[in-house]
């Protein structure tokens, strides 16, 4: 971000709750790049491929538009974005997710081989594309993405922001999926193993003990969620001689900050988890999955994909099918 006015501007007018604070925002962006020449609209990148595809160059959808300072919950672009520098002229109409937003002209079906007239509908997020990629499909559902950072996602009848916690909800047709990132993740486990030691450790590991540890693993200083802290201090002593015993110590705190991340979603209003789906690298390894279900109290369910692009066909199709997502 080259000007540091922009954040300043938005803060000054975004409720607290608004999920377009912060110099990476969308409307960061889009505040940014409105005055350079030949700006005639803002697009996502979502609603830019889809453009292509329908002619359609004013259309975006609700999830996409989260951090734009569209509010999903009015279903509207709101009043105070008025009171920043945008150009309100530039926004797109915001359709909900799956919504058919055209269909596909001639020189589009000629280029890329799809049949000319197939409907273009809404899509979402990548991040919410994948959590719907995996099957997950009724409130309670849960989807934790294990990679070099913990992020989870929580299928929910009732929207939860709460800034405080690094907590904020897309709107998906009628339900939301809330959740938030944490900086824990397999980035501390990478510090200290290789793949082949963590596998081997891993094994000499009994899931159903407590390692008698109480870590919370972060790499350095700072955390979004479930503890909104940039001060936050990394956790990592008592280090045992024992390898097995220290990740150990350090495969259970992730999973405990994982357990305090839906039981906070609980605590504002989400459902209970009652079905968690794991996603990412640290998916693959049986002992932490075993580990993480019975410190969260719930048993894991299959992942039918991990690929966005299958999560978003499957919003399409239900919707197209007149379904719920």
């Amino acid at each position: 971000m080259s000007d540091p006015t922009i954040p300043e501007a938005i803060a000054a007018a975004a409720p607290h709750d608004s999920a377009a604070h912060g110099a990476a925002s969308a409307l960061a962006r889009a505040l940014e790049m409105q005055d350079r020449p030949g700006v005639r609209g803002l697009l996502h990148q979502a609603d830019w491929i889809a453009s292509l595809l329908s002619g359609r160059t004013d259309v975006s959808d609700e999830s996409n538009a989260l951090k734009t300072g569209y509010d999903p919950v009015a279903r509207h672009w709101p009043d105070w974005l008025a009171q920043t520098p945008l150009r309100r002229e530039l926004l797109p109409d915001v359709v909900p997710c799956g919504h058919v937003t055209g269909r596909i002209g001639a020189e589009a079906a000629q280029r890329t081989g799809l049949p000319s007239g197939a409907r273009v509908v809404a899509g979402c997020t990548d991040g919410c594309a994948s959590f719907l990629a995996t099957g997950a499909d009724r409130p309670g559902d849960g989807v934790s993405a294990l990679g070099t950072t913990l992020t989870i996602k929580l299928l929910s009848h009732t929207p939860v922001f709460a800034p405080e916690y690094g907590i904020y909800s897309h709107r998906i047709g009628d339900v939301w999926l809330a959740g938030g990132a944490s900086n824990v993740g397999g980035g501390v486990l990478a510090d200290y193993f290789d793949g082949d030691r963590l596998a081997d450790l891993s094994r000499r590991i009994d899931p159903e003990q407590d390692s008698g540890l109480d870590y919370y693993p972060l790499r350095r200083p700072g955390e979004r969620f479930p503890i909104a802290d940039p001060a936050l201090a990394p956790r990592l002593s008592p280090r045992p001689d024992d390898d097995g015993v220290f990740l150990h110590g350090l495969l259970e705190g992730i999973a405990r900050v994982e357990a305090l991340g839906y039981q906070r979603l609980r605590e504002l209003g989400a459902p209970v988890l009652t079905r968690l789906r794991s996603v990412g690298g640290g998916a693959r390894n049986p002992v932490w999955r075993r580990l993480r279900e019975r410190m969260l109290g719930v048993d894991s369910a299959s992942v039918l994909s991990e690929e966005a692009a299958v999560g978003t066909a499957r919003l399409a199709v239900r919707s197209l099918r007149g379904e719920e997502v």
